[in-house]
């Protein structure tokens, strides 16, 4: 059945929220990409992607490249993946030069709703496989969580923007995009490269954002395959491992620290916590929302008349 505009337009823009979220450190894209439902069908499409172009340069020799390459195209929902690559595009261009700037003058406020939003959802992954939980998913949670805590807590480096460097810390940036819980804008701000990325998008520096899209390819194209296998055959320890990750990644969102990552005294307590009050419900009424139109869809298909 075709897809309505409707579908197209809202596809971007849950893409849209997933790049735009990309440009503010401390805010997963794959947190972001969960919420808002798209995050299997970014990696399930993005590991297909990279099978058909293997298979593709792989196979070529043995003149099945194209018709291997074909079948692995095929499986990917371009309907959705599509628009939503769009919308990712133009909202992290737009969040780079809008929303960045005013995170960097309220970074309490905005860390506060973002803080309410990672943690409600939380509960994406922690009920995403239809599985109960038993007490070592648990230590296993805590023991990712305690990585991810340590990790958000590092002091910032100052690495110079070589060409190679920016390749690398490219490389290892995008595999927070697929990854929830940690953010790649956060990375970039340990590298001390979130500044420059920043500036070059806003200046069109095509040589530095060159460097960047083929670091970011390479990066993705190695980890998209290892998280869509781990996915595939290990959903529910794969989901326990990223409820971790996430509940660890908070320590970024803390609206309480200075620029070194350290813990300080509250402040403008009441407005503080009502923005993270407001983020929390943001999520919990999306989670609703969605429950409710799967609960209505799978109502219409239980009614629907069975043909003979």
């Amino acid at each position: 059945m075709a897809k309505s505009v409707g579908s197209y337009l809202f596809n971007a823009v849950r893409g849209g929220a997933v790049g735009a979220s990309e440009a503010l450190p401390g805010i997963s894209g794959g947190t972001v990409a969960l919420i808002v439902g798209l995050y299997d069908k970014l990696i399930g499409g993005a590991g297909h992607m990279v099978s058909g172009i293997k298979r593709y340069v792989t196979d070529v020799p043995r003149g099945r490249g194209p018709e291997r390459a074909r079948e692995q195209f095929r499986m990917v929902d371009w309907s959705v993946l599509v628009p939503a690559l769009i919308g990712m595009a133009l909202f992290l261009v737009g969040a780079a030069v809008v929303l960045a700037p005013l995170v960097e003058a309220y970074p309490q406020y905005a860390y506060a709703i973002f803080f309410g939003l990672v943690l409600a959802c939380l509960w994406v992954p922690y009920t995403g496989s239809g599985k109960p939980w038993r007490p070592w998913h648990y230590l296993v949670a805590l023991v990712f969580a305690a990585a991810a805590f340590g990790v958000t807590g590092l002091p910032g480096a100052n690495l110079p923007t070589h060409p190679v460097i920016v390749f690398f810390a490219a490389a290892v940036a995008i595999c927070a995009l697929v990854l929830p819980g940690l953010s790649g804008s956060f990375i970039l701000l340990t590298m001390g490269l979130y500044e420059p990325t920043i500036n070059a998008v806003g200046d069109m520096d095509f040589v530095y954002l060159g460097v960047f899209a083929l670091g970011a390819l390479t990066g993705l194209s190695l980890f998209v395959k290892l998280l869509q296998f781990l996915l595939e055959n290990f959903h529910h320890m794969t989901l326990v491992v990223l409820t971790g990750l996430m509940a660890g990644s908070l320590r970024a969102l803390w609206p309480w620290q200075d620029e070194d990552r350290a813990f300080v005294a509250p402040t403008d307590v009441p407005v503080t916590v009502a923005l993270m009050v407001l983020g929390f419900a943001v999520v919990v009424a999306a989670i609703v929302w969605e429950r409710r139109k799967l609960d209505r869809e799978a109502a219409r298909g239980e009614s629907a008349p069975v043909s003979a």
